[in-house]
């Protein structure tokens, strides 16, 4: 397929600036992908649509203060970087993205805090954007980590908010969120609440967590017309034999697999048997899922609405049908449903 397939007007009202008051009370689009038949729902009422032995799988990443404000030594020149990834927790050296990235040299410093109190130096330079910088701290790793992430803000796209709020160290975090990687929140997760989790419990509906440290590869353009020829950044994905072992004996004893999100589906499909099970795995992932593709583990997909031409939209279409996803895209516009992170949810089943 084209990029161009899933380009539509998107008006910048429709992109959610804040969540629902409760999580689990966003809209809920329904689609169908056997009939292209569309309900509309709230999100809670998602349960209605499975039982015992069915098996919701979230991803349990949990997002940490990635975007940072400093100056370049001497010219003192405005930079932001923003934190990708953790290299290395002895030498202090983080794989990082600067913007401007022009004039960004191996060797140059970077100051942080209003009063200087964070300092990095450029080691190296891997693409034209990125850079592995080590921070000058002397302290114990604890406490340059406190530190470093006390400057830091919440990662919120800029096309939802330039600036977050107090409230999004919170809101863009899942209730379940525990293993620290992420430099953006996994959208789907997010809608789940601690209630809807006891009401599962009463229907037997199983949970599993996996982890996938979701990136920026999410939200990069795809620059190529040619869907075939665009390569998506790795993303670190951990399955343990536990996860695996649930969704595996989910799918032997006939019961639905439902995939919490792009990023789940992703670590799902990546390492399939022959026999259509999943392996542990400790691993980087640059899956990427578009129409056509055939499924091996989801049984339906929990997703946002997304933006056009992204990858995100791509993946939910190639699981419910580019006519069926695309007519559903234009029937949420239709009826106010919001889009983007703090937007509304879509089941496809």
């Amino acid at each position: 397929m084209k990029l161009s397939q899933f380009d539509f007007d998107l008006p910048a009202e429709k992109i959610a600036k804040q969540p629902t008051r409760w999580r689990d009370e966003c809209k809920l689009l329904v689609l169908h992908k056997d009939t292209g038949e569309i309900e509309h729902r709230q999100f809670k009422d998602i349960i209605d649509y499975f039982g015992k032995g069915d098996n919701f799988v979230l991803n349990d990443t949990k997002v940490f203060p990635a975007r940072f404000f400093g100056k370049k030594e001497k010219t003192e020149a405005d930079i932001i970087v923003f934190l990708l990834r953790e290299l290395s927790k002895e030498q202090r050296l983080w794989d990082v993205i600067v913007d401007p990235a022009r004039k960004i040299r191996i060797g140059n410093k970077l100051y942080f805090g209003e009063d200087d109190s964070m300092v990095a130096e450029v080691i190296d330079n891997t693409t034209s954007r990125g850079r592995t910088l080590r921070f000058l701290y002397d302290g114990p790793y604890d406490e340059f980590k406190q530190a470093l992430f006390a400057l830091g803000e919440t990662p919120i796209p800029e096309w939802v908010k330039e600036h977050p709020d107090p409230e999004d160290a919170e809101n863009f975090q899942t209730i379940f969120a525990e293993n620290e990687g992420a430099v953006s929140a996994p959208a789907a997760g997010l809608h789940f609440s601690r209630e809807l989790f006891n009401r599962m419990i009463l229907k037997d509906i199983d949970k599993t967590f996996i982890t996938v440290h979701m990136g920026t590869g999410h939200f990069r353009s795809v620059d190529v017309e040619d869907l075939s020829k665009h390569r998506m950044d790795c993303e670190r994905m951990i399955i343990t034999p536990e996860a695996a072992a649930k969704i595996n004996a989910t799918k032997r004893a006939g019961h639905k697999v439902v995939a919490i999100g792009a990023t789940v589906v992703r670590a799902l499909e990546t390492d399939v048997t022959t026999t259509c099970e999943i392996r542990p795995n400790d691993t980087w992932t640059n899956k990427f899922i578009f129409p056509p593709y055939e499924f091996s583990i989801p049984d339906a997909y929990v997703t946002n609405f997304h933006l056009p031409e992204s990858t995100m939209l791509m993946s939910v279409a190639a699981f419910g049908g580019f006519e069926n996803v695309m007519n559903a895209y234009k029937v949420a516009l239709e009826n106010d449903y919001r889009f983007g992170p703090y937007g509304d949810a879509m089941l496809v089943l």
